[in-house]
């Protein structure tokens, strides 16, 4: 027997039309890449995100279609995400920082019909357009007076495309579970793999970010997404943020130091969401500048291990709390968090600093299981690590036009990380599968040895990758980025890890390096360090 319940379709659209019903006036600021500060609101972006899907109609794309950005976070990039996938079109999201044979790769793999370029991308695409074999036509996302000379063709100005065109639109009514966005992973190995989106999926992932349960989102939160627009879709910020009303500061490409904290100042910023990498950026800026924050409570942290040093560092000197998050671009993505609830804000300091570093517990409708080589489930005891596997209304449950299940054993995603979940329920990622250390037979946590160094006061960033040994199969060795004005040698960092670590676990090698290589969404190429330095013990 069914429930006598009206059948409503989620779609993406709704939470736009939510936002400007009961939000109207809600602020969307971007800094622009011309350079200004633009201001808007939900009423705006509806209005304009009309026109701009009148504008799709007119370029002949169709329900089913795929559509290609390079952009950075504002307000044009923020209408695309509404107007594409509102029409029953699937926005592409391209990350701008993947390798040039890459982006041809996804973006014909998508088959994508048009590409949406900010203006600091165009020269990127030049190269490779007569190779982007589905591609119709560019459109660079910058008004008249600012368009490029450029080889693109057949090239549209963004702004002309919504020149004249009505602002109201018939938004199409249809399955929820039709495909509404897609976004490939970074591709470290092999080419990258698509994540195809529904309209449900992105409507009770939104449900979900706005909660108490992950980012506790109201109208007099004031967010900044410091994650990319073209990464897992800034975290859902643009599809949660209208639902619950807050004000949405889009930092465009400034992704520095100082652009953050002058965003941070004048926008009066609560939350922010970004990688370890990008609050590391801040913290230099702020402690060259002698700045303290002011307005910002919270920092939503993922993408990486959450280092004990900076957790500490945000909540001694500055009074944010340091939140962390866990997800995949397979998990939509969020999938848990330790917001700053009655507990643990009740536990003593170093009880709560220490649960910062986890993962948290997962939100209502994703479930966690962790399990060992064979297969087979392990008990949630806190001790007990294996691989961590994730299912849910918003995972994965294949990749895009891809038919290896081998991540997709017995209906849950294989997400390739070595994790134990307590009693509790708190998720610790103890490390990637490939990065963990395999030492004459037995296992060495990378990430809690990176954790442990990351306390010190002289370490800025640090990395552990297992090199090559005759005897031991592999050995550790710590490679650590200092601050400027701090200087450390090899001897001060092994004396500071006698204690913390078991002897064995002590690294082989120390060294120094000015800077670690990253990927386009802050992640440690830790298979770079691998390439140059496995040999490095023999």
């Amino acid at each position: 027997m069914l429930g006598n319940m009206m059948d409503s379709q989620l779609l993406i659209i709704d939470l736009l039309d939510h936002g400007r019903r009961h939000h109207p006036d809600q602020q969307v600021v971007s800094r622009r890449l011309e350079g200004d500060i633009h201001r808007s609101s939900y009423r705006e972006i509806w209005r304009r995100s009309g026109q701009l899907a009148n504008a799709l109609e007119q370029l002949d794309i169709k329900s089913g279609d795929c559509v290609a950005t390079l952009a950075w976070n504002t307000h044009r990039h923020m209408e695309l995400y509404y107007a594409v996938s509102g029409r029953g079109a699937v926005l592409h999201t391209v990350n701008p920082r993947l390798f040039s044979e890459q982006i041809e790769y996804v973006i014909n793999h998508a088959e994508d019909k048009y590409v949406f370029v900010d203006l600091s991308f165009v020269e990127l695409l030049e190269p490779i357009a007569e190779r982007l074999t589905s591609v119709k036509g560019f459109v660079v996302m910058t008004d008249r007076a600012h368009m490029p000379e450029t080889s693109l063709g057949p090239m549209h100005c963004y702004e002309d495309l919504l020149l004249n065109q009505p602002d109201s639109y018939d938004w199409p009514r249809f399955d929820e579970n039709t495909a509404a966005a897609l976004c490939y992973t970074s591709g470290t190995t092999g080419n990258p793999k698509g994540v195809l989106y529904s309209h449900r999926a992105m409507v009770l992932h939104a449900q979900a970010t706005a909660s108490r349960e992950l980012l506790d989102l109201h109208p007099d939160t004031v967010l900044l997404p410091m994650v990319a627009m073209y990464h897992a879709g800034a975290w859902g910020a643009p599809y949660a943020a209208p639902l619950a009303g807050c004000k949405l500061v889009l930092p465009g490409a400034g992704m520095d130091g100082a652009s953050m904290a002058e965003l941070i100042a004048t926008e009066k910023v609560t939350v922010g969401l970004g990688v370890p990498t990008i609050w590391l950026t801040l913290h230099n800026y702020w402690l060259d500048q002698n700045i303290t924050a002011t307005s910002l409570q919270r920092v939503c942290v993922g993408g990486a291990a959450s280092p004990r040093g900076m957790v500490e560092t945000y909540h001694r000197r500055y009074g944010v709390y340091w939140q962390p998050i866990w997800g995949m671009t397979e998990t939509g993505p969020l999938a848990t968090s330790l917001p700053p609830a009655s507990w643990p804000l009740s536990l003593p300091d170093d009880n709560r600093l220490d649960l910062q570093t986890s993962a948290g517990r997962a939100a209502f409708g994703v479930e966690l299981g962790i399990f060992d080589a064979a297969g087979h489930a392990l008990p949630h005891d806190g001790k007990a690590s294996g691989e961590l596997r994730v299912r849910g209304p918003w995972i994965c449950s294949q990749y895009f036009k891809n038919n290896d299940m081998s991540a997709f054993p017995d209906g849950w995603l294989a997400t390739g990380d070595i994790a134990t979940i307590d009693a509790d329920g708190i998720l610790r990622v103890v490390d990637r599968i490939k990065d963990v250390v395999k030492s004459g037979g037995e296992w060495i946590s990378s990430l809690e040895i990176e954790n442990i160094v990351s306390q010190h006061e002289a370490v800025s960033e640090c990395a552990v990758i297992g090199a090559r040994h005759p005897k031991w199969d592999e050995r550790p060795v710590l490679f650590i980025v200092t601050r400027a004005r701090n200087g450390i040698d090899a001897d001060t960092i092994r004396k500071f890890l006698e204690g913390r670590i078991a002897p064995w676990w002590m690294p082989d090698r120390i060294e120094f390096l000015t800077s670690l290589p990253r990927t386009g969404t802050g992640k440690v190429l830790k298979n770079e360090l691998r390439e140059q330095y496995r040999d490095i013990l023999l």
